[in-house]
């Protein structure tokens, strides 16, 4: 079973990828970031970011390596 420690709200995901918060409203918006309503609030997965990070750095790596070429 999920916690409530499980779930970001966006002031929450904000302070854990250090971000402002208005930046999580824009990349959500933008479809850049995973995240789900609940009434008119998002909230955010810490196992669905936390795959979404490792995603990225991935994706970053292979930008990289592909620039070296």
């Amino acid at each position: 079973m999920q916690s409530e420690e499980d779930v970001f709200t966006v002031p929450e995901l904000a302070n854990y990828l250090r971000m402002k918060p208005i930046t999580i409203y824009k990349h959500v918006a933008g479809g850049k970031l995973p995240g789900f309503k609940v009434g008119s609030q998002w909230r955010f997965k810490k196992r669905t970011i936390d795959n979404w990070i490792e995603e990225q750095e991935k994706t970053n790596l292979r930008i990289r390596a592909h620039k070296k070429n």
